[in-house]
């Protein structure tokens, strides 16, 4: 018998756990949103205040709530995706990790000389050509990245929409075998400009998170400058240090 009742409570408490899950990933329970308290969720589960502390516990547990000590319990935003600062990960990689569908949209793709501002950041001289390229990136059907990429010519002497479209790290190193080492950032946040508002999706927020980066090929050589501008509440820029003694 009592076995049984064991039995029934963690059934409860998954079920809690479930369908409190779905409705915060589905959006019905918004991100910063308070959940019914302990004893409001007691009442509507008929079920003792034990097992719903088991759900909320299990849900703190995998990132989908906050429990805050004599507050309550308030959603987290569930849809943010962790950029690793330190790696270097194509957009198409980091939603296929995620298991999430994805979609480039290619705004423009020109082969142009470079203005003195890129020629500096590439390191060449203006006389050099280089292929720019702006795209957005949307997820879950909300255009929430918007990059502006430039190539050295000489490195990388053909692209086409496609391949935009698709990966150009891909393209790279498996069609032109380039492999890439490693790619100096500098993260800021900025007031949105005319074309952040014109081409993403961005929902009256009042900064976006502006990442530059300085990609190199393993031979060392700077082939890669981007400025690659981040709608704030879709992303979480993680990093992992240690220090050293």
């Amino acid at each position: 018998m009592v076995q049984k009742g064991l039995d029934a409570m963690d059934n409860i408490y998954l079920t809690i756990y479930n369908q409190l899950v779905q409705q915060i990933e589905s959006g019905r329970l918004r991100p910063q949103s308070k959940l019914p308290s302990e004893y409001e969720l007691t009442k509507m589960y008929d079920t003792s205040r034990e097992t719903v502390r088991k759900a909320l516990n299990l849900l703190a547990q995998n990132g989908y709530i906050q429990k805050v000590k004599g507050k309550g319990s308030f959603v987290l935003n569930v849809n943010q995706m962790e950029f690793p600062v330190s790696g270097l990960v194509s957009f198409k990689e980091l939603t296929q990790r995620l298991g999430k569908e994805s979609r480039t949209k290619v705004i423009s793709l020109k082969a142009m000389a470079p203005d003195e501002s890129v020629a500096a950041h590439l390191n060449i001289s203006p006389s050099q050509p280089v292929w720019q390229v702006i795209r957005t990136r949307s997820f879950q059907d909300e255009a929430i990245i918007l990059d502006k990429d430039h190539f050295r010519q000489d490195i990388v002497p053909e692209l086409t929409t496609e391949i935009c479209e698709d990966s150009i790290y891909e393209y790279l190193e498996r069609r032109l075998d380039k492999p890439i080492s490693f790619a100096k950032k500098v993260i800021t946040v900025e007031e949105p400009s005319e074309e952040d508002w014109e081409l993403l999706d961005f929902d009256g927020y009042p900064m976006i998170v502006v990442v530059k980066n300085y990609v190199y090929l393993e031979d060392a050589t700077l082939f890669q400058y981007t400025e690659s501008r981040h709608r704030p509440d879709k992303f979480r820029f993680v990093d992992f240090a240690r220090r050293y003694h």
